[in-house]
């Protein structure tokens, strides 16, 4: 049987799940190809956890082995959409499954948010992991307080990043520019805020255990904010339970005089940012958890506001995907309207060979190892429509090495398998004098004038 060729847009997480789940699979002969539009693989494993975080990244190993596997071809610094069209790819391929992600920010909405010195907490964890698109982010860390608003990991992440020692960041692969900045800024003080309670909070149990392990830093965390209904709390899953008592642990925790202090506060939403040219304050105003017919809990404005002096304000309140020409997009939730991966119109039916998985299927939730069984059930979904006949198969369409071939006629700097293979080591070998996992390169240019000579991928 001539085999399936199938196209994979994205080579985050989510894409590079899917074409595992694709080339292990014994039922069909398929062949894989993974588009990308940086030079580099693996999304936010790469550009996204934090990099005092290495255990997390070593999830790579398990993709590099799929890349390794007959039928996989990586098409890297390719833009969907500009060098290549939607159209395009369901003609070149048997199916094509969406697996881009949702990269834009949710904005708060209030005056001032625009002021420099107010940023998206997306675009500072890009920053300070080397992603192309953003290391000339303007990050002024000249201040002495900076505030984080949002109760979820990413938040945690930037809270944490804020408050590690120059020390410690000279271990991570964080970017160089950051580590100067991260090293030298003023910040002495870090306040993470949440619009509801501790019982709501979205970070997990490792993250927030990993706050009250940081050097010289003292947890501020009024006790008040954690008391709880019984009934909520019996009525919550194990893991918001845990960070309520983790939380609780915290608050009897005497100070310490550190040179740095970290608090965390609920119940307390962001109106204004103030400043004459750049952030310089912040109005907050206390919320109330109120019960609606539904039985669902929801923060509800008090009245009581206060202004908290602050230079640095980042938010991290959600993300939603960005609209890919030539499918449909829902709006509300920021991702491709879809019933388990296959994309569905406007008029309800399924688009024909066209899929999604990854956040883009179902919204910002889980960790990474989340979109495994999210890419299962897509893959599912394609294997099931090609058997049942739904899928058309068998047309002429190019080969690996021809799309290949027209990719490089489009694209100056096509970045295949050997290619990436070529950066990798040369950020590892970077790295090695100083114990670093490897420096990355946080430029195009930089990472594209790697030398990778004139070794063909395995794919071919």
């Amino acid at each position: 049987m001539t085999a399936l060729r199938i196209a994979i847009v994205g080579a985050g997480p989510a894409g590079a799940y899917a074409a595992g789940a694709l080339l292990g699979q014994d039922v069909y002969p398929v062949e894989v190809d993974v588009y990308e539009r940086l030079p580099t693989p693996w999304g936010l494993v790469r550009a996204g956890v934090a990099p005092d975080h290495p255990k997390i990244k070593t999830v790579t190993r398990v993709f590099e082995k799929t890349a390794d596997r007959p039928g996989f071809q990586l098409l890297g610094n390719v833009e969907v959409g500009r060098d290549v069209t939607h159209q395009e790819l369901t003609d070149w391929y048997d199916a094509v499954i969406y697996a881009s992600g949702t990269e834009r920010d949710r904005r708060l909405g209030i005056p001032g948010e625009d002021l420099p010195g107010s940023l998206p907490a997306t675009a500072f964890v890009a920053w300070y992991n080397a992603h192309p698109d953003w290391h000339e982010l303007a990050v002024d860390l000249d201040v002495d307080h900076a505030l984080v608003v949002g109760n979820g990991n990413v938040a945690v992440d930037c809270a944490r990043m804020l408050a590690l020692r120059p020390d410690e960041l000279a271990a991570t692969d964080t970017a160089d520019h950051a580590i100067a900045k991260l090293s030298s800024g003023a910040v002495r003080e870090v306040t993470m805020i949440g619009r509801r309670g501790p019982l709501q909070a979205a970070f997990t149990n490792p993250e927030l255990r990993e706050l009250g392990e940081l050097a010289d830093v003292d947890l501020l965390i009024d006790a008040a904010d954690l008391e709880v209904e019984a009934e909520d709390f019996e009525a919550a899953e194990p893991t918001h339970q845990r960070n309520v008592e983790i939380l609780r642990e915290y608050a009897t925790r005497p100070p310490t005089g550190a040179t740095r202090r970290l608090a965390l506060r609920f119940y307390t939403v962001p109106v204004e940012i103030l400043g004459d040219g750049r952030v310089e304050a912040v109005v907050l105003e206390r919320t109330k958890l109120v019960r609606g017919a539904d039985g669902r809990l929801s923060a509800q404005p008090t009245g009581q506001r206060e202004e908290l002096p602050a230079g640095l304000v980042l938010r991290s309140i959600g993300y939603y995907g960005t609209p890919i020409p030539g499918l449909p997009f829902d709006e509300d939730r920021g991702i491709v309207p879809n019933q388990a991966g296959r994309v569905i119109a406007a008029d309800g039916e399924h688009l024909i060979g066209v899929y999604v998985t990854g956040w883009i299927k179902r919204g910002p939730s889980g960790v990474i190892g989340t979109n495994k069984k999210d890419a299962n059930e897509t893959v599912h979904a394609v294997l099931e429509d090609v058997q049942a006949g739904r899928t058309p198969v068998g047309r002429d369409r190019p080969s690996a090495q021809e799309v290949a071939e027209r990719l490089s006629e489009r694209v100056d700097h096509l970045v295949e398998l050997h290619r990436w293979r070529a950066i990798d080591a040369h950020e590892q070998e970077l790295g090695r004098p100083d114990g670093r996992p490897r420096v990355k390169l946080a430029t195009r240019e930089n990472l594209l004038g790697v030398p990778h000579g004139d070794a063909e991928p395995a794919s071919r």
